[in-house]
Formats: C-alpha cells, sequence, structure tokens
C-alpha cells in the first residue's frame, strides 16, 4: 500500500461529526464560561454603585454569582474533558464501523460504555437546553434598560421633558429586595448608567455567553447523533447473523 492509499485510509477513520462537535462545544463552553464570568463581575458592580447602595441588601445575590462563577470554572474543567473523552470514544468506534484495522468483534463492556455515553450525552444536552435559557434572562434584563435609555435619549421624549419621569427598577426583576435603597434609576442618571463601561461590556458579553451556550446545545445535538448513530452501529455489528438481518 503506497503512501497516498495509507492517508486516505486514515482519513477515512476520523470521526469528522465529532471532530466539529468537538470544535463547537469546547468555542461555545470557552465563550460562555469567559464572557460569563466577566459579565456577572460587571453585574455586581453596576448593581452596588447605582441599584444597591446598601451591601447588606444584595449580599445574597453577590454569594450567588460568586458560587456561579465557581461553577463556570467546574464547567469549562468537566466539558474539555469530556469532549476529549467523545472524540477519542469517536475515533474508536468509527475505525470500528470502517474495520480499519481488520476483523472486529465488538464486546459488552464496550457496547455498554458507548450507551452509557449516549444517554449522558441526551442528559448534559438536556441540561445545557435550561443553561441556554437562564443566560437569555440577563440579556432580556440587560436590553430593556438599554432600550428605556434610547427612549430618553430620542428627540420626542426631550422636547416633551418627560425623560425624567422614565424609570428603571432593578427590584421589579426579584433580583434585590424590595426594600434597597435606590432601586431604581431614572432620567439622566438612567441614561449615564447605560454609557458607563461596565454596563456596555456587561450587555454585550452576556450576549456572548448566551451565544456560546446556543453553540454548545448544538454541539451536544450533533454529538447526540453520533453516539447514538455509532452505538446503534456497534450494536448490530455483534450480532453475528449481522449480514442476514439486514
Amino acid at each position: 500500500m503506497g503512501c497516498f492509499e495509507c492517508c486516505i485510509k486514515c482519513l477515512g477513520g476520523v470521526p469528522y461529526a465529532s471532530l466539529v462537535a468537538t470544535i463547537l462545544c469546547f468555542s461555545g463552553v470557552a465563550l460562555f464560561c469567559g464572557c460569563g464570568h466577566v459579565a456577572l463581575a460587571g453585574t455586581i458592580s453596576i448593581l452596588e454603585q447605582h441599584f444597591s447602595t446598601n451591601a447588606s441588601d444584595h449580599a445574597l445575590l453577590s454569594e450567588v454569582i460568586q458560587l456561579m462563577q465557581y461553577v463556570i470554572y467546574g464547567i469549562a474543567s468537566f466539558f474539555f474533558l469530556y469532549g476529549i473523552i467523545l472524540l477519542a470514544e469517536g475515533f474508536y468506534t468509527t475505525s470500528a464501523v470502517k474495520e480499519l484495522h481488520g476483523e472486529f468483534k465488538t464486546t459488552v463492556c464496550g457496547r455498554c460504555i458507548s450507551g452509557m455515553f449516549v444517554f449522558l450525552t441526551y442528559v448534559l444536552g438536556l441540561a445545557w437546553l435550561g443553561v441556554f435559557g437562564f443566560s437569555a434572562v440577563p440579556v432580556f434584563m440587560f436590553y430593556n434598560i438599554w432600550s428605556t435609555c434610547e427612549v430618553i435619549k430620542s428627540p420626542q421624549t426631550n422636547s416633551t421633558a418627560t425623560g425624567s419621569q422614565i424609570c428603571v427598577d432593578i427590584r421589579q426583576y426579584g433580583i434585590i429586595p424590595w426594600n434597597a435603597l435606590p432601586g431604581r434609576a431614572c432620567g439622566s442618571t438612567l441614561e449615564s448608567i447605560c454609557n458607563t463601561n461596565e454596563f456596555y461590556m456587561s450587555y454585550h458579553l452576556f450576549i456572548v455567553a448566551c451565544a456560546g451556550a446556543g453553540a454548545t446545545v448544538i454541539a451536544l445535538l450533533i454529538y447526540m447523533m453520533a453516539t447514538t448513530y455509532n452505538f446503534a452501529v456497534l450494536k448490530f455489528k455483534s450480532r453475528e447473523d449481522c449480514c442476514t438481518k439486514f
């Protein structure tokens, strides 16, 4: 066998679906974890400076955000290892399916491990659907604040001198208690908040984090299809009479 034929044979054993899913998963998790970590820190800064001057009013929220930041580190580490494992499993099953190494016989243990990856990937896919929906909540909140600032900046609002009556009350979102002071911002104060670097960066970082969560969901869907197909083929090939049952 020549070098060209050997290269073609090796390329035929590459699990391209798992490879694309791994790259997409790493990218999505990196965007979600990195941008989400910085955006959460910016959110706390905005609350402390403009909406909740008393530290005891948002102490619970600060603890929750710090916990979420530590969870982000764990998520990044877990998906880095899990992506490598799924990619290795994809190489294994693809080589087995294509019979690149001669006669291949599956074992019960191998099929159980492959089935475990199918189940775990489905569970993670459902969990990340929830993460994707949860990551859209701060985007919605920041968009409402930004759109209110745009209303204040509009010429019609300035001409009627009603800009000072337009307010945003953060307490209605439930992230700080109703007795927190000042709890809301109006008029030019709200407009100045929207022009700060913390607000601008946090808003856009939450958008990127939400996009990263969406990319991770797509990657897990690709993993689902790849692992399910490989498991089904391995189980089929384990039958001694598979050629007559096809």
